[in-house]
């Protein structure tokens, strides 16, 4: 399969003048759907506008290259448009975009055709190839210069003076070393390898690029190449196997740098201007942008972030099981003994509690393996179960989870000293048996006194709260369940309520799942009741925020808050506060932490805790439409 067999001649453009960055970007679907490659033209713009949310496409260099992995793409293929004069595309080096290739892959696109769109991001990185293109004056002709090009035929017009190149010296090894990485891995991974390998070429350098695509590693690095190497550079966007440089000075920065900023990465990787990696002793991939800078609350996010992550299955799963257990039981046999007083509602009750009782165990290991690798587990696992003994409960645990990494890495520090040949046991042995010994006396000794009774003051205060300030605090932790939906904020709320859960307070976690459920059914309700609001696209995409918003999917309200974030947050933030005031007022509980309508019957108050949904949702529907104004015919 050539290029040309996914670029047809109805797909192309030729000095096109567009008025904006969102027209262009229709033009080129219409090129699309004119070669018959697009099942549903609204499906494929709306997954390349959203491609573009995350990130421009406009590469530099006058490139652009919109594209997206789409349900509405039938057959993959090409579409290209000249634009002679540069138009603005908020280019990454600023600059006009004057080549334009759209890239359309179905979700299932096969190797052959990803191949092919990779061959053509790297050709068009040629700087006399991609100006030959923009002077073409017929399809015809743009057409022949691909196949030139393809079959390394095409020659770049000979200049009248041609500056002399200084040949560098011939090297024993592979000079400078570069991984490139992007998220979808079609066109910008191997745009940046081959931006970087020309630009080499160019100046007499020695170089070799391992590109991590759509179809895994190529070209991989070898461990005597690494360790003979001049510089390292890695240039990506997503995360890549990052051990194998310990040691090794490492230019890390994004893979657009690659692109555009080839000749400065070179320079930076042959001088040593980089620091010394240091790997974590884990042999998974580490996130290229995660190794450089991070400030303090960034780290502390993450740790924070992969011990939810671990945590939530053992809570979800527990918790919907603990759930029904109660909805299956009989209160009247034994009010003490509710949840466990028929053989149904035990057999919940036990093996839901089996799950449950990992939660704090959990969490607190996997913040401490996040700080301090493999080593930190079992001491952090520990520091959660004494939490949950001790009655420190969740702030116990988060504690003990960060406080346990940090001990294992005392540990490796202060056996430094010890001879090479206890290597093989600190791992086994040494940090183990004094991590665990340390920890065990900090969370009995330490932690648990004072945090204990703050947990037990935090519960009774909560279930004692007077009324008005009950209510406050529903508005409180449902609002921040829509200010990012899936972020930080929304993480903050909903932690807050799975950790209430684990101590027995129930109405924090009705608050923080209504309020989560509020923003995709907010914005259904107003892609049905004000159509004139929104595109068609939108239109189409509204429909799914009904099942994503009642399955407490708070993500599916993303799309439209990237797109119009000054309108569409504010009024889910309004509808989801609401909600939680409601849920709050109603006296409604929560047992289970997910599971949205699907758990509704276990819900203390459950026809309340709809309604309470249900005036959330419009009320923010009601906002959003106030804010944004219909659109006019052309945009709709």
């Amino acid at each position: 399969m050539r290029i040309t067999d996914l670029l047809k001649s109805e797909s192309i453009a030729l000095g096109v003048k567009p008025t904006d960055k969102k027209s262009a970007i229709r033009q080129l679907a219409d090129l699309m759907a004119a070669s018959g490659n697009l099942a549903d033209k609204e499906q494929y713009l709306s997954d390349v506008f959203a491609r573009e949310a995350s990130g421009t496409t406009g590469l530099g260099d006058g490139i652009a290259t919109p594209h997206a992995k789409s349900k509405g793409v039938k057959e993959a293929g090409l579409a290209a448009m000249t634009v002679p004069e540069g138009m603005d595309f908020e280019s990454m080096d600023g600059n006009p975009a004057r080549l334009f290739f759209m890239i359309a892959a179905p979700d299932s696109a096969n190797d052959a055709h990803i191949q092919i769109l990779q061959q053509l991001a790297m050709m068009i990185m040629d700087p006399d190839f991609k100006e030959a293109l923009i002077a073409a004056k017929t399809k015809e002709e743009f057409l022949h210069l691909i196949d030139l090009k393809e079959d390394g035929k095409f020659e770049a017009p000979k200049a009248e003076e041609a500056e002399a190149v200084e040949e560098a010296p011939q090297s024993d090894h592979i000079q400078v070393l570069a991984v490139t990485a992007c998220p979808t891995g079609i066109a910008h991974t191997f745009m940046a390898a081959e931006s970087l390998e020309q630009h080499a070429k160019k100046r007499g350098i020695s170089i070799k690029v391992e590109t991590n695509g759509s179809g895994g590693a190529k070209n991989i690095l070898t461990d005597d190449e690494i360790a003979a190497a001049d510089g390292i550079i890695v240039a990506a966007d997503k995360n890549v196997a990052m051990t194998r440089f310990d040691g090794k000075k490492v230019v890390i920065t994004k893979v657009a740098d690659g692109i555009n900023k080839a000749d400065e990465l070179l320079d930076r990787a042959l001088k040593g201007d980089a620091p010394v990696y240091h790997a974590s002793g884990s042999d998974t991939e580490e996130s290229a942008a995660d190794v450089q800078g991070e400030s303090l609350g960034r780290q502390i996010y993450k740790h924070l972030m992969n011990g939810v992550s671990h945590m939530l299955p053992f809570v979800v799963g527990g918790g919907i099981l603990i759930a029904l257990a109660f909805l299956f039981d009989d209160y009247s046999i034994d009010p003490k003994n509710f949840g466990s007083n028929t053989p149904l509602a035990k057999f919940f009750k036990d093996i839901g509690g089996a799950s449950f009782g990992f939660m704090l165990p959990v969490l607190a290991g996997f913040i401490s393996m996040s700080i301090a690798d493999r080593p930190g587990l079992a001491v952090g696992f520990v520091g959660g179960a004494l939490a949950g003994t001790t009655g420190s409960g969740f702030l116990g645990a988060l504690i003990a989870g960060f406080l346990g990494g940090y001990i294992v890495n005392f540990l490796k520090k202060a056996s430094k000293c010890l001879p090479d040949s206890l290597e093989g046991i600190k791992p086994m042995l040494i940090y183990p048996f004094f991590g665990i010994l340390i920890m065990g006396f900090i969370s009995l000794f330490i932690i648990a006194p004072p945090v204990s009774a703050i947990n037990g003051w935090m519960v009774d205060t909560l279930k004692n709260m007077d009324p008005s300030a009950r209510i406050f605090m529903g508005m409180i932790v449902a609002g921040m369940m829509a200010v990012d939906m899936g972020g930080p904020i929304n993480k903050a709320a909903y932690v807050t309520g799975t950790g209430l859960l684990a101590s027995g307070e129930f109405h924090v976690m009705a608050a923080v799942m209504a309020g989560g459920m509020v923003p995709p059914l907010a914005i259904a309700l107003c892609t049905t009741f004000f159509k004139n609001r929104f595109t068609e696209s939108e239109r189409k995409a509204g429909i799914t925020n009904y099942v994503m918003g009642l399955s407490f999917i708070t993500e599916g309200a993303i799309p439209f808050a990237a797109a119009d974030p000054l309108r569409v947050i504010p009024s889910c933030v309004i509808g989801s506060a609401v909600t939680g005031a409601l849920t709050m007022a109603f006296d409604c509980t929560l047992r289970a932490p997910h599971g949205g309508i699907f758990v509704v019957p276990t819900i203390g108050n459950p026809l309340m805790y709809l309604v309470s949904i249900i005036v959330g949702a419009v009320i923010g529907c009601v906002v959003l439409s106030i804010l944004k104004k219909p659109l006019k015919k052309d945009e709709e």
